[in-house]
Parts: structure tokens; C-alpha cells; sequence
């Protein structure tokens, strides 16, 4: 099982080069919930820099008609660099993968419909190698998803989990009907006592949980059922504890799971134990 770790900087990949196996960043331009979006003319310096380690790339905006040229541009320029993977979230990339000879695989990466392995399993049929598993279900509907599924899997196990994305900008449009001013990169949303991390940048709006995800008490057992890769998002943490939550890990023992939820004080497990109801209100005509 590798370790997959969403960088916030360069900085931080080359700080973190002792600790992980493979990398998550965005695009500029086509890509969501990535902390660090480059240019494509920029992979060459980050992949002398990770060296022999994995490197996954986010093309996981939902497209528009006006983004075609430049995706089919991007896609095909990728294949003449050392990544592993893209991460998708519309068809339009399925699509013009099928038509190419890549030598780079795809990432289903819907994180709120990659839930069961029948749909998982109808996307490895159509080519897809790869699935993001959704950060909504639990721990044994994700082993039940690897038992009856021959896509390699990559779980969110640790960082603020993306909630939703929204072509809105929420944020800005607030600001400018009150007319306000804020310069700031993360703004937060209270609701109901709970606060969530919000962004609104070029592409829209993006809302994170109010908690950072620690699923480390399953680490040994998402390794012994062959989960091929765990993700850690950095996203609106401190980069030092963010570094040493990295070495608890590479050291893991039965305290690591205490320790890192003692380095952060906003620390839950999720949905890994909680199971999905939902209510079905009667009709009243």
C-alpha cells in the first residue's frame, strides 16, 4: 500500500520527499479541490524533484464546451511525461482517452458516487483502472467495494474532505452584494455550530468538512486487504504538523491513531463507522 499525499506547495513536496510514495496536484485551469494547480510546462521541474515516486495529476473540473480544446491539448501533451494517472470527474475525459493511445491511466474520482463496486466495475469496463473511493461511506462497505471489484482502489484517510463544488462564486458575490472587501484564500461558513473551510477562486466555490478525516485506526487493515494507495490532503493545515502526522505514519504503531488526532484539535473518523440513513417522509396529499 503506497502513500499518497496532496501537497500544498513545492516546498512541501520537497519536505515530505521521505515520507510518501506518490503526489496529487491539480492543473491550472482544470481542477478542483487541489492545493497546489501548475502549468503543465512546470511538470519537468516536479518530477526531478519526487524522483522515482508516483505522480497523479487532477483534471477533475466539471467541463464546459469552452474547455474542450485546451483538455484535449493538455491530455495529449501528458503523455509525454512520467505520470501515473489522471484524476476525472467528467466523461468528456473518459471519452478522449478512448480515442488516444495513452501511456497514462485514468481515476474515476466522483467522490460522492464512487459508493458500490457496481459502479465501480462499470467504469473498469470502459477502461478506467482506478477509483477514488468516497469519503461518505464506511470501512466495511470500502473493503466490500475491494473484495468485489478488480479497480485499484485509492482511500481518503486523512485532511479536510471535499464537500461540494459549485460553479457560484458564493464567497465573492456575498462580498460584493454588501460590499465588502477580503483578500483572504479560505474563508469559513458557520452552521449549526460547525465551522467549514469554504474557497472561491476562479472556478467557483469549493466547501471542505468541518473536521479533518483520521482514518489511521484502519491503516493496518486497509495494508492487509491490499488497498493500493491511502490519501492525506494537506488542505488549510499546518504544514509542520502536517510533516509529522507524515512520520507517525512511516512509524506506525497502536498509539499513531491518538497521537495524530492530539496534534489537531478537529480530529473524527468520519463516515468509517457511521452507517447512511436516510428517512423516507411519508406523502401527505
Amino acid at each position: 500500500m503506497k502513500l499518497l499525499v496532496m501537497p500544498s506547495s513545492i516546498d512541501e513536496i520537497k519536505n515530505t520527499l521521505n515520507y510518501c510514495d506518490a503526489y496529487l496536484i491539480g492543473i491550472n485551469g482544470l481542477s478542483v479541490n487541489s492545493n497546489l494547480c501548475v502549468d503543465i510546462t512546470d511538470l519537468d521541474y516536479i518530477l526531478s524533484i519526487i524522483g522515482d515516486r508516483d505522480l497523479f495529476l487532477n483534471l477533475n473540473k466539471n467541463m464546459s464546451n469552452s474547455d474542450i480544446d485546451m483538455l484535449k491539448n493538455i491530455m495529449n501533451n501528458l503523455n509525454n511525461y512520467n505520470i501515473k494517472g489522471v484524476f476525472y470527474y467528467d466523461v468528456a475525459i473518459l471519452n478522449i482517452f478512448k480515442k488516444n493511445n495513452y501511456n497514462y491511466d485514468l481515476v474515476w474520482a466522483s467522490e460522492h458516487a464512487s459508493t458500490n463496486y457496481n459502479t465501480i466495475n462499470y467504469w473498469y469496463s470502459k477502461g478506467v483502472k482506478y477509483c477514488l473511493v468516497s469519503s461518505d461511506i464506511t470501512f466495511n462497505e470500502i473493503l466490500d467495494i475491494k473484495n468485489n471489484s478488480n479497480c485499484k482502489l485509492i482511500v481518503p484517510i486523512f485532511g479536510y474532505q471535499p464537500m461540494f463544488n459549485s460553479k457560484r462564486h458564493i464567497v465573492n458575490n456575498y462580498l460584493d452584494y454588501f460590499n465588502l472587501y477580503d483578500s483572504s484564500i479560505v474563508n469559513y461558513m458557520e452552521k449549526e455550530g460547525k465551522i467549514y473551510p469554504i474557497i472561491d477562486n476562479e472556478l467557483g466555490t469549493e466547501v471542505y468538512t468541518n473536521y479533518i478525516l483520521n482514518g489511521f485506526k484502519e491503516y493496518n487493515s486497509f495494508k492487509d486487504n491490499k488497498i493500493d494507495y491511502v490519501l492525506l490532503n494537506s488542505f488549510n493545515l499546518d504544514s509542520d504538523k502536517f510533516i509529522k502526522c507524515l512520520e507517525l505514519v512511516n512509524n506506525y504503531n497502536n498509539n499513531t491513531y491518538k497521537e495524530i488526532n492530539e496534534l489537531f484539535s478537529n480530529t473524527s473518523d468520519g463516515f468509517l463507522y457511521k452507517e447512511t440513513i436516510a428517512k423516507v417522509k411519508k406523502d401527505e396529499k
